[in-house]
């Protein structure tokens, strides 16, 4: 008997996936070969024609020389070696007291009086003195800084309780004068020219004020021969501008 030999069939199974890991890196130097690197040139733009450099050597300041040599000022001409000098244009007189009379404000019917600088101190009593009005002991004073408010004891008896201050600031005196608010009625001595951030400040409050101009703005004399010896006039106000005019009409600005 024959028997016959089977051959046993097996089923393939299908290939296995194997995952490949993309790695990242450098190209091969035949990558390399293969790319093609296109260079996109930015077109510049048209160089425009500088306008040559004014050299400043000499500045004047129209304002008031400061007490100490630390200052802004000192720094900037010895950084960039210039010569700065200061002259006020401006300066403040007197109101006498035949013209204050005509505002019809007397200094004895306010409890509170805001100063703001030592001239403003030095003219406010003087005022007082050329009125024969002495102010009530009482009367609170109110002062940017520590060092105007130590300043009023030439003219009445310092007293921490009614004499107040700031740090310097418009934001300080206002502090200043909010915490210690009880009811007062407020004098502001100021300039004619004056701008008072204060009374707006005080309005806003629906406080009792009064501003009282007790000082004049006066141009002071100016030529233009002894403005001519500078390359550059600093202005801090437009009084400063207004007092040139008044001096020098024709005035004109040369190209430096």
């Amino acid at each position: 008997m024959k028997v016959k030999a089977t051959k046993k069939v097996t089923k393939k199974s299908p290939p296995k996936k194997v995952a490949v890991k993309k790695v990242v890196g450098k190209p091969s130097a035949k990558e390399k070969a293969k790319t093609v690197v296109i260079e996109k040139k930015i077109p510049q733009a048209p160089i425009s024609q500088k306008t040559p450099d004014v050299k400043i050597k000499t500045i004047l300041l129209a304002q008031q020389k400061p007490e100490s040599d630390k200052n802004p000022y000192t720094d900037i001409a010895k950084k960039h070696k210039v010569e700065i000098d200061f002259k006020p244009f401006i300066h403040l007189e007197s109101v006498d007291a035949i013209t204050f009379r005509k505002l019809k404000i007397n200094p004895t019917d306010f409890q509170a009086v805001i100063l703001t600088s030592r001239n403003t101190i030095d003219h406010f009593f003087k005022l007082c003195d050329d009125l024969r009005v002495k102010m009530h002991q009482d009367t609170k004073y109110y002062c940017m800084t520590e060092a105007i408010a130590l300043y009023m004891q030439k003219y009445i008896l310092y007293r921490k309780r009614k004499v107040f201050f700031g740090d310097g600031t418009f934001k300080g005196l206002c502090d200043s004068i909010i915490k210690h608010r009880d009811g007062e009625k407020y004098l502001i001595p100021c300039a004619d020219m004056n701008k008072s951030e204060i009374g707006d400040f005080l309005a806003k409050q629906k406080f009792f004020y009064k501003e009282a101009t007790i000082l004049n703005t006066v141009p002071v004399k100016l030529t233009t021969k002894e403005l001519n010896k500078y390359d550059m006039i600093a202005f801090f106000s437009p009084t400063g501008v207004k007092a040139l005019l008044h001096n020098i009409p024709d005035y004109k600005q040369g190209k430096k």
